[in-house]
Formats: structure tokens, sequence, C-alpha cells
């Protein structure tokens, strides 16, 4: 690259002479001199005229001056650039979540970034919604996702998406044809909830006792990933959010029908960092792969 000899030329213009832009490259004279005469010998023209002791450009010189200072401009560009990706290679980031996420969505997610940023450490944390929300505003983590997060608390909202409530149920069975289904239509079948410790069975206790809906699940648990396991399994159906199973849909592993009931209403999903944190590029990174990840997944 020759950003060396642009720069050089780019100095004795400033400078009027190429003493004072030795001196201020901090290098000697002649190794100016030497540079702006390789640069003449290539062109094969003069790019200064000595007028009153100092230097002026040529006309060729001009055309230089103006390449030079485009060339000079795009160099520090392409040097910001390497810089910042240098910095993401290197960089550490921390999400913290819940099990549910980590164990449905991010496991893809994550080895896209890893292959795209094989230098990048990523730190997962998963806990309940109220821990997560703490190591965000302690600054235990960078980036905090989870459901129905409140307003405030210290948080800035960088995402909002949000997930409809259906029936999870294997590829062949008789409900996975139907465009949506009624939770009567789910509790003739064996149920496997989400423990009440979960914020969802909160959502789906409502709905039952609004409809009169009484239910015996034969499986309540707090993973989700035992939950997906036991319908693929034949155990029974599921009620979870689309997120929840959204790679299994995919591969055809499970199919999702969501509930055309007016309740329960939809899971709130939403990534935060603390409020007045300080810009970090690979924080910026992993939040970007996250927005795009759920928006991919929402179509």
């Amino acid at each position: 690259m020759h950003a060396k000899v642009l720069r050089y030329f780019a100095a004795v213009v400033r400078a009027g002479s190429i003493r004072k832009a030795a001196e201020q490259l901090h290098v000697v004279p002649s190794a100016v001199n030497r540079q702006i005469l390789i640069l003449e010998e290539e062109l094969g023209a003069p790019l200064f005229e000595r007028v009153r002791g100092t230097l002026k450009l040529t006309p060729v010189g001009e055309i230089v001056l103006e390449h030079a200072r485009a060339t000079l401009r795009a160099f520090d560009q392409v040097r910001e650039r390497i810089a910042a990706v240098r910095g993401l290679q290197q960089g550490e980031v921390t999400l913290a979540t819940t099990a549910g996420l980590a164990s449905a969505f991010l496991p893809a997610l994550v080895q896209r970034v890893r292959a795209e940023h094989p230098g990048l450490r990523l730190q997962l944390l998963d806990a309940p919604v109220s821990e997560v929300l703490r190591c965000v505003q302690a600054g235990d983590a960078d980036l905090g996702l989870a459901y129905d997060v409140p307003d405030g608390a210290g948080l800035r909202v960088l995402s909002t998406s949000d997930w409809p409530i259906g029936a999870v149920l294997p590829p062949g069975h008789a409900l996975a044809r139907q465009p949506t289904v009624a939770l009567s239509d789910c509790v003739g079948h064996p149920l496997i909830l989400p423990a009440p410790a979960l914020s969802l069975r909160a959502l789906l206790d409502g709905a039952f006792a609004l409809g009169a809906v009484r239910v015996a699940p034969v499986v309540e648990s707090t993973s989700t990933a035992l939950m997906r396991e036991l319908v693929q399994r034949g155990v029974g159906i599921a009620l979870l959010n689309r997120l929840d199973v959204a790679d299994d849909c995919r591969s055809g592993a499970l199919s999702f029908v969501p509930l055309r009931d007016a309740l329960p209403r939809p899971q709130t999903l939403r990534l935060v960092c603390r409020a007045g944190a300080d810009a970090n590029p690979t924080t910026a990174l992993l939040a970007r792969y996250l927005v795009e990840g759920l928006e991919q997944l929402q179509t």
C-alpha cells in the first residue's frame, strides 16, 4: 500500500517545505525528499516548483494531492474497520436469559455467532426472570433476554416481540391439521404444562379460570426442553409459545398450532441492557444477532 509516500507528500504540501514536513513527521529531510523523488519518477512529472523560497504545487501536483487526500481518508477508514474487527474478535459479552430461551432459541444463534466471529467469547447465564434483571442492573450481564420484563427498573429496552401461545403436538396428531385450536380442544388430551413457577403458567391458569376449564396435567415441568422431548415421545401435548418450539417446528420434529381463545395473551419478550451503560461493540454485535434472529423466526 502506498500510504507512506502519499502521507509524506501531503505533509510537504501542508508545511510548505521538505524540512518542516520532516520535523512534523519526525524523520530526516532526506527521507521525505527521497519519497517525493520516487513519486515524481513514477508519475514522470514534477509535483512542486519553487516560488520565492517555498514549494508550490504544479498542475500535476494538484491532481496528486486530491488523490492523496482521498486515499488517506479511505485508508484511515480501513484501519478503523480493522481495529473494530479485531476488537470484536477478541471481545467478550455476557447474556443473561431464562432456561427456556437458553434451550430453545439460543443454541442455533450461538452457533451462527461463533461461526462468523470465532474469537468472540460468549458467557450465557440462565436464571429466573428476577435474577436476569438483577444481573443486567448490577452490570454482571451486558444484555438480558426474558419474558414480561417490567418497564423502567433501570433498564433500556432494545427490542420487544410478542409470541403467541399454542398447542405443541407431534406432527401426526389430529389437532396438528387445524389452523387454530381452543383450550377446550386441548383438555381432552394428556396435558404437559409449565410448572406454576413459570410466568407462562399464570397466563394459562387465568385463561382456564375464565373459561371455567378444569385441567389435570399429566406432567408439570420448569423445563421447556423436557416438555418438548415428552411431546416428541408421545406422552401428551404441551402448551407453550411459538418461540419455545421454533427450531423443532422448522426441523419437523414438532407442530405448533396457535390458540384462538382471547386469553391467554401472547408472551412479550424483551431484550434489555442497563440504562446508561457505555456502548460496547461486542454487546452491540450480539444484540444485533438476537434482534435479527427473532425477526426471522417471526416471519
